[in-house]
């Protein structure tokens, strides 16, 4: 596999995470946005900036997002302590207590559709992959422990 055939198959798999996910938003939202609000969950505190250098959108666009974001309350604006030219974002507790209480985003329709079978032993193979998949690609800081040698 290269580079473009791996970004393929990151497209395709977003596609099918937005196939499974509920009707709660996210479809409503272009996907610059719903990249911003991914992107400030994985990343809270974040500049204007950073988000626009990590999902690469011109700073305008980020800009704009957030703005719309911030008006529907989705995420809010601070200014950075250390640098008060620049605006953090964060989601807001009202944003963080939804995303907790979510519904699941089963995959099983999308993923039999994606692999034309409806074996549920070859949907729970395309499953079990992409959890190692996941477990493999997991950023290793998550994982560890915090120093103290307690693993």
């Amino acid at each position: 596999m290269d580079g473009f055939e791996l970004f393929q198959l990151g497209r395709q798999l977003m596609r099918l995470g937005e196939q499974s996910m509920p009707e709660i938003g996210f479809r409503q939202m272009s996907a610059p946005t719903r990249a911003i609000v991914f992107d400030v969950f994985e990343n809270p505190d974040t500049s204007i900036s950073d988000i626009a250098a990590r999902v690469r959108f011109p700073q305008s666009q980020v800009s704009v997002c957030v703005a719309r974001l911030r008006e529907a309350g989705a995420v809010e604006t601070v200014t950075d302590p250390r640098d008060r030219r620049r605006t953090l974002v964060r989601l807001t507790a009202a944003t963080l207590e939804r995303a907790d209480a979510r519904p699941p985003a089963e995959i099983d329709t999308a993923v039999a559709t994606a692999i034309d079978s409806t074996d549920p032993d070859d949907v729970e193979r395309v499953k079990d992959a992409l959890r190692a998949l996941a477990d493999l690609l997991r950023p290793r800081n998550q994982d560890c422990d915090s120093g103290t040698g307690d693993a």
